[in-house]
C-alpha cells in the first residue's frame, strides 16, 4: 500500500481547480469534476480548501501571486513589463479566465479576499507611483487609474479573443501588430 502524500493532492486538486474553473467559473464548477480530475476523494477537497466558493478564492489568489513574482511591475521599462505580461497570459490563459468569471460571479460586490487582494493591487500601484514621483511616468493620470489602464491594455486581448481576431486578425503578424501597439500606447500613456 502506497504513503499518502497530502501536498501532491492538494496539488492535484489545486491544477484541477484550476482547469475547472477557468472553464466553467464558480457557479458551474462541481466538486465531484475536481475530485475525478485530481484523484482526489471529494471530502479531501473541502478539508483542504473549504466550500467551493473558498476553493475558487484560493485558486484566484495564489494564481495573482503566482503572476505577480513572475512578471513584477518595472516602472523603468513599462514596455518590458507589457511584453512580460502579455507572454504570461499567452502561456496562462487560465488566469484571466479565472478574473473574468469573478467579474461575473460578484460583479462590483465586495470579494470574499478584498482586503488581501487590495494589498496585491497596492503594491503594483505603489511601484507606478514611485515611478511617477522618481519621474520615470508621467503623473498626468493617477497612478491606480494608470495601474488599471495598463493592465486594461494588456489583458483585454487575451479577455476576449474573438474580437481581437476579428478586429485584429488572427495571423502572426496580426498578433505582433497588436502587440507593438498595446505598448505604443503604454509608451504614451506613461511619457512625460
Amino acid at each position: 500500500m502506497a504513503a499518502r502524500d497530502p501536498e501532491a493532492t492538494k496539488a492535484r486538486i489545486y491544477e484541477a481547480a484550476v482547469a475547472e474553473f477557468a472553464r466553467h467559473g464558480v457557479a458551474g464548477a462541481r466538486i465531484d469534476r475536481i475530485a475525478a480530475q485530481a484523484k482526489a476523494n471529494k471530502q479531501l477537497i473541502y478539508a483542504y480548501f473549504g466550500n467551493k466558493d473558498q476553493l475558487f478564492s484560493q485558486v484566484l489568489s495564489r494564481s495573482m501571486v503566482d503572476l505577480a513574482a513572475a512578471v513584477p511591475v518595472d516602472a523603468d521599462d513599462i514596455e518590458g513589463w507589457i511584453d512580460r505580461l502579455l507572454d504570461y497570459h499567452a502561456a496562462h490563459p487560465e488566469f484571466l479566465r479565472l478574473l473574468f468569471w469573478e467579474g461575473i460571479e460578484y460583479g462590483a460586490a465586495e470579494l470574499p479576499d478584498e482586503t488581501e487582494r487590495q494589498d496585491h493591487y497596492a503594491r503594483k500601484v505603489a511601484a507606478v507611483q514611485d515611478g511617477q514621483d522618481r519621474g520615470v511616468l508621467s503623473d498626468a493620470i493617477p497612478a491606480r487609474d494608470l495601474m488599471f489602464l495598463l493592465m486594461a491594455l494588456a489583458d483585454w486581448a487575451a479577455v476576449v479573443p474573438q474580437i481581437q481576431r476579428i478586429l485584429v486578425g488572427a495571423a502572426d503578424t496580426d498578433q505582433d501588430r497588436l502587440r507593438a501597439s498595446v505598448k505604443e500606447a503604454a509608451r504614451r500613456l506613461v511619457a512625460k
